[in-house]
Formats: C-alpha cells, sequence, structure tokens
C-alpha cells in the first residue's frame, strides 16, 4: 500500500534555503567549537575528580557503619536487599524481592516509511520523487498518525497505557541505605512470568473490551493473536533482581551517596557483584574516555554540517546549469571536510592548553625536540657525503 508525490523547487526557493544556511551555518559550527571545548574540560575535571577519588577512598566493611568515616569516601560490596516491592498500580503486578519492575506496552499500529529520489533540473530547479507506503507493526510507543501523508486512511488510536517503570524506594548493603534507583540500573532484567489471574487483571484494567490471552512471559490483548487488528495490545513486564554490589561514595549516616570532589565533580560508583575500589575507578575513567570521544566525534561532525550549510549557496547558485553544480557540490563537501579537520583539532588543542597546559607544554616541547633532532641528524648527514670528484684533463 503506497502512493507517490512530486514536488518542485525553483532555483529561487532554494536560493532562500542557502541564504538560511548562510545564517544557521555559522551558528552551528561556534556551537560545536563551544561543545568541543566544554567536552575538554568535563573531561579534565572528571578525570581530575576520579584521581582524586582513587587516592582518598575507604574501603569499610559493609556490616557495620563507623562514625569515624562520616564524610569520607567509602568503598563498599555485599549482599544487597531491597527494601519494600515494586508494583504497578495500574495494572496490580508486583515483583516480590525485586529493585525495581518494568511494564513494557507495544499496540499494533500503522507505520509510514518514506522513500525520496531529487533530481536537478534545468535552471537550477529541483524535483523530488517521494514514494510513502503503509504497514502494520508492534510498537512500544503510539505513532501519531496525524503526521502521515494520508492519515484518514491509516489512523493509529490511542494507547489506554504505556510503558512504566517502578522502582524501590531505597535497598539495604549491609547496615548501609542505597538509593533504590542506583540498586536498580545495575540490576539483572529478568522477564516476569504471570499467572492466569494477572491476566485476568490485566485485560480488565485495560478496558478495551478484548481479552487477553498468555504466551510464554507476554499478555496479547488481541481478538485473534494470529491476525492482530490496529489497537491490539502486548503487555510483558521485566522484573530487576540483584544480590550482591559494589559501591563508592560519600558516607552520611547510614547512606552512601554521591561525593563531592575537591573541583566540584561529584563521584559515585556502582557495579553489579563483588567489586574492588581500583576496578571501579578504572572502568569509570574507560568511560570517561569513550564519553569524551564520542563527543568528539559528534561535535567533529556537526562542525562539518555548518560548514555545509555555509557553503551550500555556491552549490546552488551554480545549478543553474546542474553538471556545474554537481562539481560545485563536491568541491563544497571537500572543503567543508578540510575545514574541520582544520579547525576541530585546532579548537580541542587550544582547549588541552587551557585545561591541561603542563601536559601540552611537555607535548609541544617534545614534539619540537623531535623535530629538532631530526632535521639535525639530517644536516650531518648532507656535510658527511663527500660529493664525487670530477677528473679533469688537458695541461697544468
Amino acid at each position: 500500500m503506497s502512493f507517490t508525490e512530486t514536488t518542485r523547487n525553483s532555483w529561487f526557493s532554494r536560493l532562500k534555503s542557502g541564504l538560511v544556511g548562510l545564517v544557521i551555518g555559522p551558528l552551528l559550527v561556534f556551537g560545536m567549537i563551544w561543545l568541543l571545548s566544554w567536552n575538554e574540560g568535563r573531561s579534565v575535571q572528571t578525570y581530575r575528580a576520579l584521581s582524586e577519588g582513587a587516592g582518598l577512598v575507604v574501603s569499610v566493611a559493609s556490616g557495620t557503619v563507623d562514625p569515624a568515616n562520616e564524610g569520607k569516601l567509602v568503598h563498599v560490596s555485599g549482599s544487597v536487599t531491597p527494601q519494600g516491592t515494586p508494583e504497578d498500580p495500574i495494572l496490580g503486578i508486583a515483583a516480590q524481592g525485586a529493585a525495581g519492575l518494568s511494564r513494557r506496552v507495544d499496540m499494533y499500529q500503522w507505520i509510514e516509511d518514506s522513500k525520496s529520489e531529487t533530481k536537478k533540473t534545468l535552471g537550477g530547479g529541483e524535483e523530488t520523487v517521494t514514494t510513502y507506503s503503509y504497514s502494520k507493526a508492534w510498537r512500544s510507543g503510539r505513532v501519531d498518525s496525524s503526521d502521515f501523508k494520508q492519515p484518514g486512511e491509516h489512523q493509529n488510536p490511542d494507547m489506554p497505557i504505556e510503558g512504566e517503570r517502578f522502582l524501590v524506594e531505597n535497598a539495604a548493603l549491609g547496615a548501609f541505605t542505597i538509593d533504590g534507583k542506583a540498586v536498580a540500573d545495575i540490576a539483572k532484567d529478568k522477564a516476569m512470568p504471570l499467572t492466569a489471574d494477572q491476566v485476568s487483571r490485566i485485560s480488565a484494567a485495560l478496558g478495551t473490551g478484548r481479552s487477553g490471552r498468555l504466551e510464554g512471559t507476554t499478555v496479547y490483548v488481541s481478538g485473534n493473536r494470529q491476525s492482530p487488528s490496529i489497537g491490539d495490545l502486548r503487555v510483558s513486564f521485566t522484573r530487576e533482581d540483584i544480590s550482591e554490589a559494589s559501591f563508592v561514595g560519600a558516607q552520611k549516616e547510614r547512606r552512601v551517596t554521591g561525593y563531592r570532589a575537591s573541583n566540584g565533580r561529584e563521584l559515585f560508583l556502582s557495579a553489579a557483584g563483588l567489586v574492588d575500589a581500583p576496578t571501579l575507578f578504572d572502568a569509570a575513567q574507560s568511560e570517561n574516555t569513550l564519553i569524551t570521544w564520542v563527543i568528539r566525534a559528534a561535535g567533529l561532525l556537526g562542525m562539518f554540517i555548518g560548514f555545509i550549510l555555509m557553503l551550500s549557496i555556491l552549490g546552488i547558485i551554480a545549478d543553474v546549469i546542474p553538471f556545474i553544480g554537481s562539481i560545485v557540490g563536491f568541491g563544497t563537501s571537500v572543503v567543508a571536510g578540510v575545514l574541520t579537520l582544520i579547525l576541530g583539532p585546532l579548537v580541542i588543542a587550544i582547549a588541552w592548553i587551557a585545561y591541561r597546559p603542563v601536559l601540552a607544554v611537555a607535548i609541544i616541547t617534545a614534539g619540537a625536540l623531535l623535530a629538532a633532532g631530526l632535521i639535525y641528524l639530517r644536516r650531518g648527514k648532507t656535510s658527511t657525503a663527500q660529493p664525487a670528484q670530477t677528473p679533469t684533463f688537458g695541461r697544468r
């Protein structure tokens, strides 16, 4: 089930878009400069806070709370016991002994997919042919069918209920108390089996008029499971269980919570199982490095897009002759890439000098000394090389 739509943009309308790009492009580039600078600062501050914490942390037994450690950065490991029971108040499902309970609700609904093909026309215009196709699929959130190109024939009803997560407020780790969300976040997810009574309760609570049928750990609220209709639902639950855990944080009375480092960064590390403090800090440093590189990549990509927007007007102007416009468009992409590769690393380098002056100066000095050494060796080889003597003929 599909239909095709053809749209045309004149050269003047495209020129207006290019002028908009001249405004948005520089803003995006400056935004990425800020992002890259901020990221280097965030990375350094996090690294320093973790390094500070690794030198201050005190490993304590979980069985008792020592008042002498009040306010200190402590590492504690042991058995975890959730306090309370996570429960879905709407569907009446509870997970005894779990730290968390997640409800997933999928609805069978219309999905719109589109594919576009754009061709340049003589005179600088563009012709875009877009094909819209419709299919039915299970989705966890309602797809807004009012945005479809053909909404009248493909309407999705409202979902009577959506997915949600329910957590215990606290958990006990020996004599210590840990925030329930912090414990649930490192717990292991496990599909929760349901009983016939619970299936009936879920069907009644949804109020769709359709009966529920249990298949595995999923309840299908549908008139015909093999041939679902638009608006049919399927509901499942996942419990979050954990038996042992390790945490690093500030000891405040009986609670282990975030610790404020000297640079203002908050430290709170966690892992499932019995994990020592050095391993927790090493994992946190690795995570910090990964986040740094991800943000760097995102910043460089955003900068490239900004330069593309700034230069796009040149390709639009040249599109009066499509062949010439394609060449110019390729050239502007190359220029945008070169500018990104120059400006991006330069911003990162300047941020390094600002946030890590000692290390930056050391690297620059080492590079300068290496370059000087190579030049010296090169000159030495040149001076020691003797030119071949040319024989002479004639009288002396």
